[in-house]
C-alpha cells in the first residue's frame, strides 16, 4: 500500500497527517484556516488520495508557519508513500478551468525539486489565508517530495485562482502517481 503517516511538532507547529495515494479521495482536515482547509479537501478529492490533515499553529501571529509546515508534511508524506517510484508513470499535467481562470501544471517526479510558478494575485488575503503563502506552499511540497513543478494561472478572482492551482496540483499528481508497469521510469535506474 502506497501510504504514509507523518507527524512533525516545532514551537510554531504541530501538524499531523495521514495520506493513501491509492484512495477514493476521503479527506478529514482542519487547520484552523478555513480556505486552507478548503483547498486541502479540493487537493483530496480531484487527486482521489486520502488525505487527513490535523494542523495547530502560531495562528496568532499569522498563516505563514502552518501553511509552509504543511506543505513540508505533504511533500515528506508523497515521498515517504512513493517509495523508489517503482511502477509510477512519473510525468503527469493538467489544464484546469475555473470559470474566468486557468491553471496549467506540469510535473515529473524525478527527485528533483524546482517550482516556477506564474501567478499574480490582486488581494493580499482570500479569508484567513495569505495569497503569498500559494508559492512559498507549493515551494515547500516540492522541495521535500522532490518534485519538478511548472504552474501558471490567469484569471480576475483570486479564489478561482488558487483553487484552479490546487485542482491542478491534484490532477497532476494523480496521473504522475499512477501505476502503469514494473521497474523505475529513468535511464538512470533510479529517482
Amino acid at each position: 500500500m502506497r501510504k504514509a503517516n507523518i507527524s512533525r511538532k516545532t514551537k510554531e507547529t504541530d501538524i499531523y497527517m495521514e495520506l493513501n495515494l491509492d484512495g477514493s479521495g476521503i479527506s478529514d482536515i482542519n487547520t484552523g484556516i478555513g480556505f486552507f482547509d478548503h483547498m486541502l479537501h479540493a487537493f483530496s478529492k480531484h487527486s482521489n488520495f486520502d488525505l487527513v490533515v490535523k494542523a495547530e499553529g502560531d495562528l496568532i501571529v499569522d498563516d505563514h508557519h502552518l501553511i509552509e509546515d504543511t506543505g513540508i508534511v505533504l511533500g515528506q508524506a508523497i515521498a515517504q508513500a512513493l517509495g523508489k517510484c517503482t511502477g509510477i508513470a512519473r510525468f503527469g499535467e493538467a489544464r484546469i478551468p475555473m470559470d474566468e481562470s486557468l491553471a496549467s501544471v506540469a510535473l515529473d517526479i524525478g527527485g528533483r525539486s524546482y517550482l516556477t510558478l506564474d501567478a499574480s494575485f490582486a488581494s493580499p488575503k482570500v479569508g484567513e489565508f495569505s495569497t503569498q503563502m500559494v508559492k512559498h506552499f507549493f515551494e515547500s511540497v516540492v522541495n521535500n517530495a522532490k518534485i519538478n513543478m511548472h504552474a501558471s494561472v490567469y484569471g480576475d478572482n483570486d479564489h478561482h485562482k488558487i483553487e484552479a492551482l490546487f485542482k491542478g496540483f491534484a490532477y497532476a499528481l494523480r496521473r504522475a502517481v499512477a501505476l502503469e508497469g514494473e521497474g523505475v521510469r529513468s535511464t538512470k535506474g533510479v529517482i
